[in-house]
């Protein structure tokens, strides 16, 4: 044999052995009979040489399988993405088991339940997206045995563990042969990697080997995302609570602040304003404290006091709310806080909006604001109460004893910057009896430095410098009536020449009061000077003067009232023109024969002797009566019209 077969022969032989497709069986056979051996012998030579090629293949695809799980090992370490890292290894088991779909289905610890959550190979959005009900399918079987399953056809698998959306998903994609390996973690299965091929297939050891390194790896990285998932997750309920402990600290410090300088008001005596202003500041949004009656007592922002404000439906239902239960209530535009002592109103704080939601401690803080607020109100209230108590007195005793204790009463009014001496005219105020404490508090706020005020023989009554106040005493009267949403008949005396003078203006105020009260007059502003011959004259209650008034002409008024008739109109000429038919005639443009006719009718009425001195007397008086609380209540007095005769 010459050298070039023998060269011939041996690359055959070695390219048999390190080829991936190298020469067959009987090429490998000639080869080594070319080379001198016998035949027998020639045939175990390609028998070994095909093994050596077998094993050399196997040798390959093993490195090539390790050098795929060390990039596995070395991803791990430096990638820190769980769904790249989980993408990758499915990618790469699809590529060393050489199979048509591989995909990893996750364990839901809690319904046992197995979800598909990456897949390589696979093209229906239905095996993409499948979810295997608890113990069904070969997926539960590997969770339930914790090892690797595989099944040459789908097909022959028992029936028991089919899921009827399982086979369609696998009919869906055509596959026949399905390799399975457990991902575990401890005691715990995390999921399930899978390799499948759409031919029937058998599984080496060494393939399930392979996978199942490549499933730890998966599980590695399952754990890992679960534990960065706590550990942001704690990371984030640790900032959150930081931040809370930030906003209490920072609540904390804002109500020791504003505790400090309440009690430093409280002790001061800087009154609301000051509550007002070191809740602002502190809270950084406008305060407004008002009364009962929804009046400014102190703003933050310096609206003028007594205005009125206008409270909203929701902000006055908030306040009804914290009245009733006591707490600080929050509104859509700010906050609110009753201010009460036992069942007393005392009025509200009004918070506004502000940069920054007003926390636990911060609702504590308006709270112990609006009891501090009800403190200080207690507080002034009883200190006004003490001065009207006695400025009350004091205005009893310049009224009834000034020239008995004169230098006294002059050393006391000196305490409320008056000068007893310069008091000069008198108000008197008829106020329903639960109401004068209020109203007599009204006018020592309006009058303070320039008068006296208190209750006498039942009057609210008030002694002023005429020339030190501007305030009239229809003002007066109407700040009172506000107060107390009632009527009030306020009565003002002429100026006294002297102090000694003030009792007597007193009586005649009190005395025209009475009158007014009587004939039911209320409502008004009025001067002695009006009513001075009436008041002179009646110091009635209002039963005495209605009996003598029904006494007198009752019965002309009732005859008017029966027939339709104008007696009592003609009465009333007839007394202003001086008892003169003439004069009453002309002044009603009626005959003269028509008004003697209508005075003799009276005098059936009344009687023959009702012109008498005396009767006549009475009878002016009642018609003067009743034409004045005709005229002062608003109503017409009844003239009748001239040239017409209704007698």
């Amino acid at each position: 044999m010459d050298e070039s077969s023998t060269v011939q022969a041996v690359a055959t032989i070695v390219s048999a052995v390190i080829d991936d497709v190298g020469a067959g069986p009987r090429e490998l056979t000639q080869a080594f009979e070319r080379l001198g051996l016998r035949e027998d012998e020639s045939a175990r030579a390609a028998d070994l040489v095909h093994r050596a090629h077998g094993e050399s293949v196997r040798l390959r695809r093993r490195e090539h399988e390790i050098a795929a799980l060390f990039s596995s090992a070395r991803e791990l370490a430096e990638v820190r993405d769980g769904d790249l890292l989980l993408d990758r290894l499915v990618n790469r088991a699809h590529d060393i088991m050489g199979c048509d779909v591989t995909y990893l289905s996750v364990l839901d610890p809690a319904t046992r339940e197995l979800r598909v959550r990456t897949t390589i190979g696979a093209v229906s959005p239905e095996f993409q997206h499948l979810l295997v009900p608890a113990g069904r399918g070969l997926v539960s079987e590997i969770v339930e045995s914790r090892t690797a399953r595989w099944v040459g056809r789908y097909g022959t698998y028992p029936k028991p563990r089919h899921e009827p959306t399982v086979d369609r998903a696998v009919e869906a994609e055509g596959l026949v042969s399905l390799l399975g390996v457990p991902m575990l973690t401890g005691d715990d299965v995390l999921g399930v990697l899978f390799v499948a091929t759409r031919r029937e297939s058998v599984f080496t050891p060494e393939q399930i080997s392979v996978l199942s390194a490549l499933a730890d790896h998966a599980s590695v990285v399952l754990q890992t995302a679960d534990m960065l998932h706590h550990l942001r997750r704690s990371e984030d309920e640790a900032r959150r609570a930081l931040s809370r402990l930030t906003e209490h600290l920072a609540e904390r410090d804002r109500a020791n602040t504003v505790h400090q300088e309440l009690v430093q008001a409280v002790l001061r005596g800087g009154g609301v304003s000051q509550i007002a202003g070191t809740l602002a500041a502190a809270l950084s949004r406008t305060v407004t404290i008002v009364d009962a009656e929804a009046r400014v007592v102190a703003d933050s922002a310096g609206a003028a006091a007594n205005t009125t404000v206008a409270l909203g439906r929701e902000t006055a239902a908030a306040i009804e709310r914290s009245r009733a239960s006591g707490p600080c209530v929050v509104v859509e535009d700010g906050a609110v806080a009753a201010v009460t002592a036992g069942s007393e109103d005392l009025g509200a704080l009004l918070l506004g909006p502000g940069d920054f939601e007003l926390g636990p401690v911060d609702r504590r803080t308006v709270e112990r604001a609006a009891q501090v607020c009800a403190l200080v109100e207690l507080q002034l209230k009883a200190v006004a109460d003490t001065e009207r108590r006695l400025q009350s007195g004091l205005v009893a005793d310049i009224l009834e004893a000034w020239r008995e204790r004169g230098d006294d009463i002059a050393r006391r009014a000196r305490s409320f910057d008056v000068v007893p001496a310069d008091l000069d005219t008198v108000h008197v105020f008829a106020v329903d009896g639960g109401a004068r404490a209020g109203a007599e508090r009204v006018l020592m706020r309006l009058l303070r430095g320039h008068g006296l005020v208190g209750e006498c023989r039942g009057y609210v009554t008030a002694i002023v410098d005429s020339s030190r106040t501007a305030i009239d005493a229809g003002t007066l009267r109407d700040r009172i009536a506000q107060h107390t949403a009632h009527p009030v008949l306020g009565v003002t005396a002429a100026p006294a020449a002297s102090p000694a003078e003030l009792g007597g203006r007193f009586t005649l105020a009190t005395r025209t009061a009475r009158l007014l009260e009587a004939i039911g007059v209320t409502g008004r502003s009025v001067s002695t000077d009006e009513y001075l011959p009436y008041a002179s004259v009646f110091d009635a209650d209002a039963a005495t003067l209605t009996a003598f008034l029904d006494a007198t002409i009752g019965a002309v008024r009732a005859y008017d009232a029966e027939k339709g008739t104008e007696l009592l109109a003609t009465l009333r000429a007839f007394v202003r023109c001086n008892a003169s038919p003439t004069r009453t005639a002309r002044l009603l443009r009626f005959h003269t024969n028509t008004v003697l006719q209508r005075l003799d009718r009276i005098a059936t009425i009344l009687g023959a002797d009702w012109r008498d001195d005396e009767r006549l007397f009475r009878i002016s008086l009642a018609v003067r009566l009743d034409e004045l609380a005709h005229g002062l209540a608003g109503g017409q007095a009844n003239h009748p019209r001239p040239g017409r005769d209704r007698g």
